[in-house]
């Protein structure tokens, strides 16, 4: 109790000087060392004339001297104007360097005034104890200033005892809700050493270390570390009871844009079960460079990542459709900042448009003239186009197929379609709606008579013979998984669950699912479009796909918090089972059929699958678009069982 009032008291005088005026500080700190230059002074006659000692006649010079000089040669070498709390070792060399210009002017005028009764050796002890006190009051203030005592809330243990580590430990007195403990670092040359009297220890020795100091973070300095050696460590840490965090970029802690404050949650690729696919630059720029561009959907999770990208890929115009004015606004405003900062140098052109208006979007691809587009453009959140079937089939199937037609009579030369894992023998609408559009393309690309009235005006059938018709647009599709940290990801819901107390709700113990990042994502859709040959469905090779509970778990786990069961009642977070919604399922696939071709690139695949020719797809578009209109959802859900054999809306539980 007593130790508790006088921690009280401490930080309750620590808050009073804090909340000093600049000026007053500034005083305080200059009367103070005005006291250590008499003071030393005093030191400095006593120490000569081997005897407590009293000033008199001329030595009372001496004494008026010392803080006359010190102060102007402090305050110019900037003394004043440093804060104690970032007192660190450039302060104190200057400190140094100010009493060392001190002591040689205060020794050059004992010199030439050669008064009587004042030591000429005054003049080299008194500037050492100066320099002694000086030095000794800077540290004393950083120490006590910079709050590190026991009541800190985060007791924190940095993982990297190198460039980035150091500088993170010496920004830390600034940060009052962390005191540093430890440092571990996996080279043995620096394991028992100490930075700034922390010590460095073994990564074997984390468990024990964790325990004995109470570690409630570890923050990992590790940004030129590859990704599976950050893995490892993250996997070997999550038993143990902390908070794991990761370090902003060290160029932006270097130029002071971030602080200590900015520690972050690991980062999502870190949770990702492999490393990220790295980009094919020049595949990515074979075809767009110089290009008008059009992305739909170009608001949302995949959309904006493909605008972010193109846009610093040497585009000459940027189309950015979206339906949302909000959304819209929001990527042409982060894309405008990028340019004011040099970053993007294409035209952007924000156009508010549905993709479900035919007229506006031939009328946008007639006066804009894009040689390519990406069509993003879709509803995805399974359980949302469950319960508004007719929506989601109107958006995603007949969308798709105005944009197929704008793109075919005005001549654009690339279409690449954002399609997903739901696609492939789906159980819910959205999957089958995204086949169906999958559907569309094959059966395009493959044409030998023009589908469309306006598609003559691309491709002139008088010139031809008949049946030789090739489309002019070359049309593929890309297939992937789901996306870490988009709008839809269970990434966001779990960390706001977990920053609740819980609980974590998953909706079954064995679903699983393939799992890739935003931009991991957007740069597959580009790359495979360069390689597109026509009719194309492309897929990643994903790896294993990762169970979502254990996801949850590995999340629970980081944030330094445990789960709740029947084995660990005491635990910190429940997992709870809601059960599969409507249209789920429990694995997720990529392919229909067998046998995937290589291509190019060797993480991305293509796949042969079975298609429809036009006219019969034709007819069969015309009674789902009739069903769509009337509401008959029934037999919305049989003709989408009759275009897409792997439907299965009842596994589902589906309406």
């Amino acid at each position: 109790m007593i130790e508790r009032r006088s921690t009280l008291g401490q930080s309750a005088v620590l808050e009073h000087i804090l909340s000093w005026h600049r000026t007053t500080k500034r005083l305080f700190v200059a009367a103070l060392d005005a006291g250590m230059g008499v003071f030393s002074m005093w030191v400095a006659f006593t120490l000569r004339l081997d005897t407590l000692h009293w000033p008199e006649g001329n030595q009372w010079i001496a004494y008026i001297l010392a803080p006359v000089l010190a102060f102007p040669v402090l305050m110019n070498l900037g003394l004043y104007r440093a804060i104690f709390r970032y007192t660190g070792m450039q302060a104190l060399l200057t400190t140094g360097k100010a009493v060392g210009i001190y002591g040689a002017l205060l020794l050059a005028i004992l010199l030439i005034g050669k008064w009587e009764g004042i030591p000429r050796s005054v003049g080299f002890l008194q500037p050492l104890i100066f320099l002694l006190l000086v030095g000794a009051s800077r540290s004393l203030g950083w120490l006590w200033l910079a709050g590190r005592s026991t009541a800190a809330p985060h007791r924190l243990l940095i993982y990297g005892a190198g460039a980035a580590g150091a500088q993170t430990a010496a920004g830390l007195v600034s940060a009052r809700n962390y005191r540093l403990q430890a440092f571990a670092d996996d080279d043995p040359s620096k394991v028992g050493r100490s930075i700034n009297g922390v010590r460095v220890y073994a990564p074997q020795a984390l468990p024990a270390t964790v325990q004995r100091l109470g570690i409630t973070d570890v923050l990992l300095a590790l940004p030129s570390a590859p990704r599976q050696r950050r893995q490892q460590i993250i996997e070997n840490l999550r038993e143990l009871p902390v908070r794991i965090r990761t370090l902003p970029g060290l160029t932006d802690l270097a130029s002071g844009k971030v602080t200590i404050t900015d520690f972050q949650d690991l980062d999502i690729e870190d949770l990702l079960g492999r490393p990220p696919v790295a980009p094919d630059l020049p595949l990515m720029q074979r075809h767009i460079a110089g290009q008008t561009v059009m992305v739909t959907g170009a608001g949302g999770s995949i959309g904006s990542e493909l605008c972010r990208q193109l846009a610093q890929l040497g585009v000459a115009e940027l189309l950015l459709v979206e339906h949302s004015e909000f959304a819209l606004y929001s990527i042409h405003q982060e894309l405008q900042a990028l340019a004011q900062q040099g970053v993007v140098a294409c035209k952007l052109t924000p156009l508010l448009a549905n993709v479900n208006n035919l007229q506006r979007m031939s009328e946008l691809c007639r006066l804009h003239r894009p040689a390519h587009i990406y069509h993003a453009a879709a509803y995805k959140h399974v359980p949302m186009v469950e319960a508004n079937a007719g929506e989601g089939v109107q958006n995603n199937v007949f969308g798709t197929l105005n944009m197929v037609r704008a793109a075919l009579e005005h001549g654009v030369g690339h279409f690449v379609l954002v399609s997903t894992d739901k696609a492939v023998r789906p159980t819910n609408i959205m999957g089958a709606s995204k086949r169906v559009a999958e559907l569309v393309l094959q059966a395009m690309a493959h044409a030998t008579e023009p589908p469309f009235a306006e598609g003559q005006a691309a491709a002139p059938a008088a010139s031809r013979a008949p049946g030789t018709w090739r489309s002019p647009t070359r049309f593929s599709m890309v297939r992937f998984g789901n996306v870490l940290g988009s709008s839809g990801s269970v990434i966001p819901l779990f960390r706001q669950q977990i920053a609740h107390g819980g609980p974590v709700t998953v909706t079954h113990p064995e679903v699983t699912r393939y799992f890739m990042t935003i931009p991991e994502a957007a740069q597959l859709v580009l790359q495979a479009g360069a390689m597109a040959e026509g009719g194309d469905v492309f897929v990643l090779d994903m790896g294993e796909p990762i169970r979502i509970l254990e996801l949850a778990r590995r999340m629970v786990a980081l944030a330094g918090l445990t789960v709740r069961s029947n084995q660990h009642p005491s635990g910190d977070i429940d997992i709870t089972f809601t059960g599969l919604r409507p249209g789920e399922k429990l694995y997720e696939e990529l392919l229909i059929g067998d046998n995937p071709l290589p291509t190019g690139h060797p993480r991305i695949l293509r796949a042969q699958e079975e298609r429809f020719e036009w006219h019969v797809l034709q007819a069969r578009l015309g009674e789902l678009e009739a069903a769509v209109q009337s509401g008959e959802l029934q037999r919305m859900r049989a003709l989408l069982k009759a275009l897409v054999p792997g439907y299965q809306p009842e596994a589902a539980g589906g309406q």
